[in-house]
């Protein structure tokens, strides 16, 4: 029988994206005084893997990923999303959202991202959440599997999630 322990504490994230670069200040302030300081924030980064989000949020979508100070329990991560999509829906203007949170986590074997849709790569998680593991820390790097987006599986996002491990790593040390 295996010994039950506590899991290791995760460095939250939120993969933000938008149509108006100005509001990604406002909403890493935000995300910030739940989460704690911002400790990484990638460049603007294009979001045109896919035009799902198109009749809601416009075109020309932009997407900052950001990483924050506090390490939080995994288990958190329901109620996180619940209070991200109260955030998106905060700022909506005429039942249309001006802004996606997608929250996660790292941790050093995995990039964590919820989600309020079941898939067969998904767990669920509790209060109508699901957990994807998008990308594995495999050989010194994030690796995608076969369900991971397309963004995050390209070399690109899978560096700034490499970033983003080693700075949980270095916070784990402390």
């Amino acid at each position: 029988m295996g010994k039950i322990k506590m899991p290791e504490l995760v460095t939250p994230i939120a993969s933000v994206f938008t149509s108006d670069e100005k509001l990604f200040e406002p909403v890493k302030e935000i995300l910030s005084k739940r989460l704690g300081s911002c400790i990484y924030e990638s460049s603007v980064l294009p979001f045109n893997h896919t035009d799902y989000y198109t009749a809601e949020m416009g075109s020309d979508l932009k997407r900052c990923i950001f990483a924050f100070d506090e390490l939080i329990d995994p288990s958190e991560l329901p109620a996180l999303k619940l209070w991200s999509n109260s955030l998106e829906q905060d700022r909506a203007v005429d039942g249309k959202r001006q802004v996606n949170i997608d929250v996660g986590y790292i941790s050093l074997g995995k990039l964590v991202l919820a989600s309020t849709k079941d898939h067969s790569h998904r767990i669920y998680l509790g209060k109508g959440i699901y957990g994807e593991v998008t990308l594995r820390f495999v050989g010194g790097e994030f690796q995608p599997w076969p369900w991971t987006y397309p963004d995050y599986a390209s070399e690109e996002y899978r560096k700034i999630f490499g970033g983003i491990r080693q700075l949980h790593k270095e916070k784990l040390r402390s």
